[in-house]
């Protein structure tokens, strides 16, 4: 593993992902691949300048970028960028006040889409559950051993973290998330 820091989140990248919108155009981008603001508008039934508006945003905070070669005239085609993948949040005490506000946001937003892909999985792995997987543990860690767990998972993660054009064929982009937390505070 490098022994180099991920980025960390600064507040206008953190304000840029906390945006539900944002949120859900990021995500139709890193799942389904480049599509056009009209085609974005069309799928979350909103204005065309609105989707607009929040792609720039996207941009300016490093998670999209424009497809020059795709793009003609007006019509501007976005990509998930590669560069930002692996960034960590910041300690709330490292933020100013109003932005600790919008990191609050960020993971009420988060734990929202966690829950609604969690009512999913029923379903999803009675059409086949090799597709599905949930794995549930109760591991005895120092902290120290929790943050090598947490980063062994993370470089995990990265490694099959491909952009689609290097993906096998029969590759599958799937949702992929890791609860951790103290079982002693219930």
């Amino acid at each position: 593993m490098k022994d180099e820091k991920p980025p960390m989140l600064d507040p206008v990248r953190l304000k840029a992902l906390a945006h539900p919108m944002r949120r859900l155009m990021l995500r139709h981008l890193s799942v389904h691949g480049p599509a056009t603001s009209t085609t974005l508008g069309e799928l979350l039934d909103a204005k065309t300048g609105t989707t607009s508006y929040h792609l720039r945003q996207l941009e300016k905070a490093g998670f999209i970028e424009e497809i020059p070669e795709r793009s003609t005239g007006r019509e501007r085609w976005w990509r998930r960028t590669q560069a930002l993948r692996d960034i960590r949040l910041p300690a709330p005490g490292e933020l100013a006040p109003e932005d600790r506000l919008v990191l609050n946001e960020f993971h009420r937003a988060n734990l929202a889409e966690d829950r609604e892909l969690f009512e999913r999985f029923p379903s999803a792995y009675l059409r086949d559950p090799r597709w599905a997987k949930l794995s549930r543990g109760l591991g005895r860690m120092t902290l120290e051993e929790f943050e090598e767990f947490f980063e062994a998972y993370i470089a995990l993660l990265m490694k099959y973290n491909r952009p689609a054009e290097d993906a096998p064929p029969d590759a599958r982009p799937m949702f992929v998330r890791l609860f951790a937390l103290p079982a002693d505070e219930e």
